[in-house]
């Protein structure tokens, strides 16, 4: 017997439930007046079709035990009342994860035809993305925090292995067990597991993705038909074109190149793709839920997500990394080692409880250590903005020659340093954007990307 998911959201009875004081973060009366309306009219079908047919009912492609229901959603108590659209009351993680499912893994060798070996509409392989995503209802704040897939874990009854084996060994259930334990026993209310086929669909759905690529990227693998090639320059991926994009990891990062291409990319979709048109577009996603996905949020956990994702600011998104590093040359097998102190000190300042009221110091800029990334090809503009942090007391600097797409607006990107010496940084400079995410140099603490901005303010 399936364990129902308790509710993990609320009903908005005020203003306040788009935005500080009913104004939206965006101050476009337009576009949220538009989004209002939307949802209002999706509220009103969607409240009538769950009463008359879901009733709750997680959307769930696998039967969970009770054992491995009871590992989902502790501790929660809000019902759902009426008609009128659910909306997150506390802090929520929802464990995203990517699997890939080969023919001959999925004991489909009659799909294989010359070597080639297509994917399969399954849910139990490697993950080769792990996500977990924490939306706060207090802050407003969206955390992604992604796993590479080579971390090193120790799984039940398998030894020491990489973190990816975990879904193929004991699904979702394994998966959430292992993510939480690693994240100091962080509680896990919800899980998603879409497959390449179902990611493709949904790319298509959301009207694809437009991102920029600093340089070519090209691999070739006859046996699954991936065929990357990409020339440096703007693009925009369709479905298919955005898996061969994601999946590509073939630099001299590896994995971790791959990550810090998914947290671009993740920004560039929710950037594009999160509007109120997203609203209309329910209806076909929870179709590509029943054929690709599987998951136990329920079509109300579904709506009040929507209308969290809709009205969260840009800034107000974070992505950070399991904090680690390579295990280098004397380890047989590449792994991603964990650095556990780092990683609880992670959990302390994005997942706890009482995150958002943290009282954060700030560190000693000599004691920062910065990095320099260059999207304007202006050696002066790096020299003017060694000079300036250097003035400022900024002495641990170092340039980071790794070529970035060009950019309009100076980044000041929090690799594993707090947003507070983020915000200091940028006042002493007076320009740029703040970002939390990890796709600057991994060896920072704050990475700043200069853009065109920059270059205009120091000429």
């Amino acid at each position: 017997m399936v364990k129902t998911p308790k509710k993990i959201y609320s009903q908005p009875n005020d203003s306040k439930s788009f935005g500080n004081n009913g104004k939206s973060k965006t101050g476009n009366w337009f576009y949220w007046a538009t989004a209002l309306l939307g949802l209002s009219m999706f509220s009103a079908w969607g409240g009538a079709f769950l009463a008359k047919n879901l009733n709750s009912t997680p959307l769930m492609q696998s039967g969970l035990n009770t054992k491995d229901s009871s590992i989902f959603g502790k501790d929660s108590n809000i019902a759902y009342n009426g008609f009128q659209l659910p909306q997150f009351n506390r802090p929520v993680n929802i464990l995203l994860l990517g699997a890939k499912v080969l023919a001959s893994e999925g004991n489909r060798p009659d799909l294989i035809k010359n070597g080639y070996e297509p994917a399969i509409n399954s849910f139990n392989g490697l993950t080769d993305s792990i996500l977990l995503l924490h939306f706060d209802p207090q802050s407003h704040k969206t955390t992604v925090i992604s796993i590479p897939r080579d971390t090193k874990v120790e799984l039940p009854g398998h030894g020491n292995v990489k973190i990816n084996e975990a879904n193929q060994d004991g699904g979702a259930p394994l998966a959430a067990t292992t993510v939480s334990k690693l994240l100091n026993g962080a509680e896990i209310d919800r899980y998603i597991t879409i497959n390449t086929l179902g990611l493709v669909k949904l790319i298509d759905i959301l009207g694809g993705v437009t991102v920029t690529l600093p340089k070519d990227i090209k691999y070739k693998d006859d046996t699954q038909h991936l065929y990357v090639d990409f020339k440096a320059g703007v693009h925009h991926f369709n479905g298919a074109q955005s898996e061969q994009y994601l999946r590509f990891r073939h630099d001299e990062l590896g994995d971790i190149g791959r990550i810090q291409r998914q947290q671009m990319f993740i920004r560039s979709l929710t950037e594009q793709a999160l509007t109120p048109k997203l609203i209309l577009k329910v209806p076909q996603i929870l179709s590509l839920i029943r054929s690709h996905v599987d998951t136990n949020l329920t079509l109300e956990d579904i709506i009040a997500l929507s209308a969290f994702a809709i009205t969260t600011n840009r800034s107000d998104m974070q992505m950070v990394m399991l904090p680690g590093d390579f295990s280098g040359s004397e380890s047989r097998i590449s792994y991603w080692i964990p650095n556990y102190k780092s990683i609880n000190k992670m959990v302390d300042q994005y997942l706890s409880e009482d995150a958002a009221n943290q009282n954060q110091s700030a560190i000693e800029p000599s004691k920062l250590r910065i990095s320099i990334q260059d999207s304007t090809d202006s050696p002066q503009a790096v020299r003017s903005l060694e000079k300036s942090l250097l003035k400022a007391g900024y002495s641990n600097v170092q340039v980071y020659r790794r070529k970035i797409a060009p950019l309009e607006k100076t980044k000041i990107v929090i690799q594993t340093g707090d947003r507070l010496d983020g915000q200091l940084l940028h006042n002493k400079l007076g320009i740029g954007e703040i970002f939390t995410e990890n796709t600057g140099s991994l060896g920072s603490d704050i990475t700043i990307q200069i853009g065109k901005d920059w270059v205009k303010q120091s000429s």
